[in-house]
């Protein structure tokens, strides 16, 4: 029963999904099939709609899965505030213009054949769409725009050869595999610690978050302010760093004089304190995942409806341009296929990010999406390509690696404690173990420096050591998951570019027959 139960709702998601395509397929024929070219624009807008079902199924879950792991909000909750933000971001922010040739990965100028340039761009698209499809199926979040700049580079050497291409900017793209995780992680693991150091450390838990978390919520308003500023609102409004940094700050101090009067007078859980400061972070968290959402729509929307445009642009005006005016229509069908392919097809990713890797609860949830912003901010000033699904994700990564560190050190003191009071009566042992567990970061430092003047400190064995970290690695990051998700990194251009050539040549094909 169980199983029919969910083959039906798969099923009646693909139905979905499926008339979805049909009322794209039925809009576009009424406006374009007496156009010279007028089926390619069909088949490709069909194809768009394709792709942005598929954005919405994999990329979305980066913005909202940490604050649906962290039980922040609920998942049907979080799947409604992002479709709507997502859809807002496209339609509001998404600007009329948008790059046809995603990154300036191939020269526009090296093609003169119209029609050969659709069909580049349309294998471009559907490879991405199907690549995007495998990978959320097999339940690894990918950068849907590495995707598309894998597609878009395939076809573009498989009609103009090895030459057409930008190696320089995709050396860059390259590079960002490393970066854009890398960067998330440490700066959500740095957060992380700083909270633990400020605040779960503290013998007085309450007290402590009462200073410090005025500051922590102002300096992510400050990031999510000036990220939204330089990501979300700059096709509508573009400002320089320096403003929207100023903008930043402005909306920093108001969270912060209010932040600070509110939690004077606010309860917090004393009992469980750990709680306490947790629920803290509710709020935030559901505005932070409303304006990733929306940003992510301003911005990647781009991925599904850059190539349409183009393709619009070659069928309409019969030219190629390396930017290209964007209809209503198909910043519609961007819109919509986002957040209905979000709704239908997201859980699953969502899952995967929010509690798959790592166990999330709300501090480490804020982490992550404020190395998702900061982590933006400082890649857009370098200049450096990086991906919001490899930020997103590596903070994922950088908390639980940075979990299990603390947890095996912490193991490892307790251990030599043990070692230290050989032969001394257990409850002798019991109580300073448990003072040691009460007492405040710096407390502890103290305790184990009195110890060590004692007597000699305990070594261990490598064997030991190994066995140790192995104890609690399992417990805090699932492994399997982390290597799924690499993997699907790597391969995300290779294997879009080899898709994308085929489509090419498979529709150059038909379309000389």
């Amino acid at each position: 029963m169980q199983g029919e139960l969910t083959y039906r709702g798969l099923f009646m998601r693909l139905g979905l999904a499926g008339m979805f395509l049909l009322v794209v397929f039925g809009y576009i024929y009424l406006q374009a099939y007496q156009l010279p070219g007028g089926m390619s624009l069909i088949f490709a807008g069909m194809i768009g709609g394709y792709m942005a079902l598929n954005i919405g199924a994999n990329d979305v879950a980066n913005n909202v899965g940490p604050a649906v792991g962290s039980k922040a909000v609920s998942l049907t909750g979080a799947i409604l505030i992002a479709a709507i933000f997502e859809a807002s971001g496209a339609l509001i922010a998404g600007g009329d213009v948008v790059s046809t040739i995603k990154k300036g990965i191939i020269d526009p100028s090296g093609f003169q054949d119209v029609e050969e340039f659709i069909w580049l761009m349309t294998g471009a698209l559907l490879a991405a769409a199907v690549w995007l499809n495998f990978a959320t199926a097999a339940g690894a979040p990918v950068s849907t725009t590495h995707s598309i700049v894998g597609g878009v580079l395939g076809a573009g050497i498989a009609a103009g050869g090895w030459d057409i291409a930008n190696w320089g900017r995709m050396g860059q793209i390259a590079a960002s595999w490393v970066i854009s995780p890398l960067m998330g992680g440490l700066i959500a693991a740095g957060f992380l610690y700083l909270i633990k150091r400020t605040i779960s450390y503290q013998v007085d838990q309450v007290a402590a978050a009462r200073k410090v978390v005025p500051w922590l919520l102002s300096v992510m308003a400050w990031a999510f302010g000036t990220y939204l500023m330089l990501k979300g609102v700059k096709h509508v409004w573009k400002v320089s760093f320096p403003v929207a940094a100023m903008i930043g700050l402005g909306v920093a101090g108001v969270v912060f004089a209010l932040v600070r009067s509110r939690l004077r007078s606010a309860e917090i859980n004393t009992e469980n304190p750990r709680e306490g400061v947790n629920d803290l972070f509710t709020l935030p968290l559901v505005f932070a995942a409303a304006l990733l959402s929306f940003a992510h729509g301003a911005n990647d929307v781009a991925n599904a409806v850059g190539p349409l445009a183009a393709i619009n642009e070659a069928v309409v005006q019969g030219n190629i341009s390396g930017k290209a005016g964007v209809p209503l229509w198909v910043m519609l069908i961007g819109a919509l296929g986002i957040s209905l392919g979000l709704a239908l097809f997201g859980p699953k990713l969502i899952r995967t990010v929010g509690s798959e890797i790592t166990e999330l609860d709300k501090t480490r949830a804020y982490c992550i999406a404020l190395a998702a912003a900061i982590t933006v901010i400082i890649a857009s000033q370098l200049g450096l390509p990086v991906s919001s699904t490899h930020i997103a994700v590596g903070g994922v990564f950088g908390i639980g690696f940075l979990r299990e560190r603390i947890k095996l050190i912490y193991q490892r003191k307790l251990e030599q404690i043990r070692a230290h009071h050989t032969g001394v009566d257990a409850g002798v042992v019991d109580a300073f173990l448990h003072s040691f567990e009460q007492a405040s970061f710096d407390e502890k430092r103290q305790m184990l420096r009195n110890l060590k003047q004692e007597a000699e400190p305990a070594e261990f064995s490598r064997k030991e050591r190994r066995k140790l970290r192995r104890l609690y690695q399992q417990q805090l990051v699932e492994r399997g998951a982390v290597v799924k998700i690499i993997a699907a990194w790597l391969i995300t251009v290779p294997v879009s570019a080899f898709l994308a050539a085929l489509f090419f040549y498979a529709l150059r094909g038909m379309n000389a027959a």
